[in-house]
C-alpha cells in the first residue's frame, strides 16, 4: 500500500454514506475490490479506515500476542470493538454503521484525514478543534517524536 495524501470534505446524507472525494478514491482504487475495515480510533473521536491489505497486516501484529496475558486479551477486544467490514459503492458511496457515527459525533461535514497508510473520518467540528490544538504545542510534540529519529542522513534535517 502506497502513502496516503490529503485533507478532504464532504458531508453525510441521511442514510450515513459519505461520498468519497475523486482523489482520494482515486488514491484507493487498488483496494476498492478487497474492500475495507472501519473501526473506532483507539486515541481520537474518530473513525479508522484500514484499506483490507492494512487491516491484515495489523492483525498479523495483533495475532502474536499472547492471548493468556491479559493485559493482551483486554487490548484486542477493545482494539476490535465495533469493526466493521465495509466496501465503497459503485458511487463511491461508503455506508457508516450508526453506532460508529454515533462514536465519531458525525453529524453532517465530515473531514477524510490521511494518516499515513490509513484513513481517518471525523466530524469536521471535532477535526478542526483537534488540529487547532490549543492544549499541545506542535513544535515540542514534533521534537518529541521525530527529533532523535536521524539516524541516516536524508536531506530532510
Amino acid at each position: 500500500m502506497n502513502t496516503i495524501v490529503g485533507t478532504y470534505e464532504c458531508k453525510v446524507d441521511a442514510k450515513g454514506r459519505l461520498l468519497l472525494p475523486a482523489p482520494l478514491k482515486k488514491q484507493l482504487a487498488s483496494s476498492l475490490q478487497n474492500g475495507f475495515v472501519l473501526k473506532r480510533s483507539v486515541f481520537q473521536p474518530c473513525l479508522e479506515l484500514y484499506p483490507m491489505e492494512e487491516w491484515d497486516l495489523m492483525m498479523q501484529k495483533i495475532n502474536k500476542l499472547n492471548r493468556f496475558v491479559k493485559k493482551n486479551n483486554d487490548f484486542i477486544r477493545r482494539f476490535t470493538a465495533g469493526v466493521k467490514m465495509v466496501e465503497i459503492d459503485a458511487l463511491g458511496r461508503l455506508l457508516v454503521p450508526k453506532d460508529l457515527v454515533s462514536f465519531a459525533s458525525i453529524a453532517k461535514d465530515v473531514v477524510f484525514s490521511s494518516a499515513v497508510n490509513i484513513v481517518e473520518i471525523w466530524d469536521k467540528e471535532l477535526y478542526e478543534k483537534s488540529i487547532n490544538g490549543e492544549d499541545m504545542d506542535f513544535a515540542d510534540l514534533a521534537e518529541d517524536v521525530m527529533g532523535n529519529i536521524n539516524e541516516e542522513y536524508n536531506g530532510i534535517s
